[in-house]
């Protein structure tokens, strides 16, 4: 079993849209987003791409354009030096009550499953809370990016009074994660 990091795509990859990331044109990679999934695959760590989309379930966009989508992801990070070892998606809205949508850890137990990956030894990279519950669900670590939503969601975690493990963007996660 090999540990991983799990990557949230919106707010950590790209930039997050209000309005979907809708086509390929809408993308923008978040800075530092290329260079920290290449120095955690230069270590070793698979990379898994866990992503919510409610666009398919609400109609907005066709799971095609989204795979479309991912594919563009996947070849521009391979050729950083950060193939992905997989990519996976729950298409639904936040309403159809699934088991794959975040903050339930659907995804996390299905990457682990299917690519033999160790959940205790495997980090989760996001920029929401969510996302850390995903985490903790699945008995994976959690770091918040301070990208995308994640100023909003550190300041959450504040009240809570559980503010997780934090990095200015994937680049810092990648350190703060390779260095245990």
């Amino acid at each position: 079993m090999k540990a991983a990091v799990f990557l949230d795509r919106d707010g950590v990859l790209c930039e997050d849209r209000a309005d979907y990331v809708r086509s390929w044109a809408d993308w923008r990679w978040v800075p530092g987003a290329l260079e920290g999934a290449a120095a955690i695959a230069r270590a070793g760590r698979p990379l898994v791409v866990i992503t919510n989309q409610a666009c398919i379930g609400k109609g907005l966009v066709p799971r095609a354009v989204v795979d479309g989508i991912h594919r563009r992801m996947g070849d521009d990070l391979a050729a950083a030096g950060a193939p992905l070892a997989g990519v996976y998606v729950c298409p639904h809205a936040p309403d159809d009550g699934c088991d794959c949508r975040k903050p339930r850890p659907g995804m996390l137990l299905a990457a682990a499953r299917d690519l033999d990956l160790d959940l205790a030894a495997s980090t989760f990279v996001g920029d929401n809370l969510r996302d850390g519950e995903a985490a903790a669900a699945a008995g994976t670590r959690f770091v918040l990016t301070l990208t995308g939503q994640g100023p909003r969601w550190l300041e959450e975690a504040r009240r809570r009074g559980a503010p997780p493990r934090t990095a200015p963007d994937l680049r810092a996660a990648a350190e703060l994660i390779l260095r245990g």
